[in-house]
């Protein structure tokens, strides 16, 4: 008599359920960290809970953002710098919700990978908390999903979820008019865009995420590129409360010609020149891919990971307040009347001689 062959668990098919509990009890501490008046309860339910009026709002309209990090992930996984996406993945929400005047609130996480590595996973959502108490938002939930065939390897992939609140009135942009100066705020570096280039550039060049990076002596290349998006967030909201910041765009994925017109008026044309300080890094990737001008403004951020408008007569002023928040500012440009008064806003921008070297 033969004995029965033993029967299959959720293991064999390549889900780990202990390992998911683990990853559940080692997050704990991280989400409790991020608390912040509003957030009701923990992680751990069903949904999550939130009270506006709490949060001091009499008021709110709710603004939601969604995002990712793009193929910046692939970096992530064969460098092991899993905590910079986490921040990432925050900063790509948050920026979005604070440019249309609202204060982020609170962040939730997806993370899907095919076999589930506590410690991999637990070193993102660090990162998530830690741009989570930067932005001042609570982590107040997420979903782990283990999906053995559908990803390979330690590869893995991320979604953040993010919602804020402004009072009625206050939300951006508004009363943009010719006239307006555009300032911009430095990034720090490729921020989370364009990495699909950016890895083909570094293979074509032949070269290893642990060589030494060309353009950041003493860091390697991929510690160079992992640098996390910077949050604005706290910067902006001081220049929003203070009654100074009429619009700001985000420079993701179609830089600054894609992103600035989206924040103005119809019958309005942003001017500017190309003259900002241009970090190491995007000239090593023009160089190095032979890319022209015009595709690397609408690629990378270029140096300006948000350009904001405000009256030309109170830029010093707002300058000088986002620079003691601790950001760099630059003169970008200024706001013109279109030739045609409907005419969809546009952006004009004029390359200096030899830009971006």
């Amino acid at each position: 008599m033969t004995s029965s062959p033993r029967g299959l668990s959720y293991r064999d098919a390549g889900v780990d359920i202990d390992a998911g509990e683990a990853l559940v009890a080692a997050i704990a501490p991280l989400a409790r960290a991020t608390a912040r008046a509003g957030s009701l309860g923990g992680i751990g339910g069903f949904g999550a809970l939130f009270d506006p009026r709490a949060a001091g709002y009499a008021d709110p309209i709710l603004v939601a953002t969604t995002d990712g990090v793009g193929t910046k992930l692939k970096i992530a996984i064969e460098t092991g710098l899993h905590a910079e996406v986490g921040i990432d993945l925050v900063a790509m929400c948050v920026n979005d919700l604070v440019v249309q005047g609202a204060e982020p609130l609170f962040f939730l996480d997806y993370f899907a990978t095919g076999r589930l590595d506590v410690a991999q996973a637990r070193g993102v959502i660090g990162g998530i908390a830690d741009g989570c108490r930067e932005a001042g938002c609570a982590l107040v939930g997420g979903e782990t999903a283990e999906m053995p065939g559908m990803y390979a390897g330690a590869d893995y992939d991320l979604a953040g979820f993010a919602v804020g609140a402004a009072e009625r009135g206050r939300l951006l942009p508004r009363d943009v008019t010719a006239g307006d100066a555009v300032l911009g705020l430095a990034s720090s570096g490729v921020h989370s865009n364009g990495f699909s280039l950016v890895r083909r550039v570094v293979a074509a060049a032949g070269l290893g995420w642990e060589t030494p990076a060309p353009f950041a002596p003493g860091r390697s290349l991929g510690q160079a590129l992992m640098a996390p998006t910077r949050l604005y967030v706290r910067a902006l909201l001081a220049l929003h409360r203070a009654g100074l910041l009429k619009a700001a765009a985000h420079i993701t994925g179609g830089g600054l010609p894609g992103n600035l017109p989206r924040v103005l008026p119809d019958g309005t044309v942003a001017v500017l020149n190309a003259d900002w300080p241009v970090p190491p890094v995007f000239r090593w990737l023009a160089a190095t891919g032979n890319i022209a001008p015009a595709e690397l403004l609408r690629v990378f951020n270029c140096g300006v990971g948000m350009a904001v408008v405000v009256e030309a007569a109170r830029a010093a002023e707002a300058a000088a307040l986002l620079t003691a928040a601790g950001e760099m500012v630059f003169p970008l440009g200024r706001i013109e009347a279109a030739a045609a008064p409907a005419a969809p806003a546009t952006l004009r921008l004029t390359p200096q001689a030899g830009w971006p070297g």
